[in-house]
């Protein structure tokens, strides 16, 4: 579905949430638009993982989360009972920092996404794997070794594939949370690169504790502090000229 462009794919309504009493996210009243990288940064602990995890609903069997508000996409709340939450994540898929490759074959690990959603055919495997792998620029590296065993991988490459498996099923929106997390920086600029050549095709929504890669590789830029979405807008002005107080002391005290 091709959007308006003044209206957003997704829209975040007064979205509240909770982990048992304590209360993560307070109101958050956010838009989010096709085809742009949008970074939510803030400080360790101040809901920008709940925010992200909750766009594709994630926390859904997390004991004791409960949540307040709408997320919209495309004007339906991903909340409704009519909402299939496997095909949700298809469509709004979630890339992890963390986490080690997935038993089985580098071939397997990239087509697991793509035979739980019921694909088949061995040539469409075959040809939606070598797409996404010539994406992440991974398919000259392992084209020859496709079968072998996804463990023996580098950190790179395994953060590559992990984008891989979830572009497989051909997502609408990219959720990545600190994948460059620990990187060295060759991996950073490689993996920042990408997003800049897929944004025309995936809208892509980053967490990231480096607020020089939110200036970097990011078209928005939302801060979230206490739970709170305290300042969001275009990277550029909220790097330059942030309009409220709490923002430039965050971005001075990084930078």
């Amino acid at each position: 579905m091709v959007e308006p462009k003044d209206n957003p794919m997704i829209q975040v309504e007064n979205f509240s949430a909770w982990y048992g009493e304590r209360q993560a996210l307070k109101n958050i009243q956010l838009p989010i638009f096709a085809s742009e990288r949008l970074a939510i940064i803030g400080p360790a602990g101040c809901g920008k993982t709940t925010l992200l995890h909750a766009l594709n609903r994630f926390h859904e069997n997390t004991v004791g989360f409960r949540k307040h508000g709408r997320i919209l996409l495309h004007g339906k709340d991903i909340f409704s009972p009519e909402i299939i939450v496997m095909e949700l994540r298809r469509r709004i898929g979630l890339v992890q920092g963390e986490g080690d490759a997935l038993p089985g074959s580098i071939f397997d690990n990239v087509s697991i996404g793509l035979k739980m959603a019921g694909a088949k055919r061995t040539t469409e495997l075959a040809e939606r794997v070598e797409k996404s792998l010539q994406t992440i620029h991974l398919w000259n590296e392992l084209k020859d070794h496709l079968f072998g065993p996804a463990n023996r991988l580098t950190k790179s490459q395994l953060q590559r594939l992990k984008i891989a498996r979830a572009l497989t099923t051909q997502p609408e929106v990219l959720l990545l949370e600190n994948i460059t997390m620990g990187m060295d920086n060759l991996t950073t600029s490689l993996l920042e690169d990408i997003l800049s050549d897929i944004k025309k095709e995936y809208t892509i929504v980053f967490t990231t504790s480096d607020i020089k890669q939110a200036a970097r590789s990011s078209d928005k830029t939302a801060l979230i502090q206490n739970g709170e979405l305290v300042e969001w807008g275009p990277t550029r002005t909220i790097f330059t000229r942030p309009e409220k107080p709490q923002t430039l002391a965050f971005i001075s005290e990084r930078f």
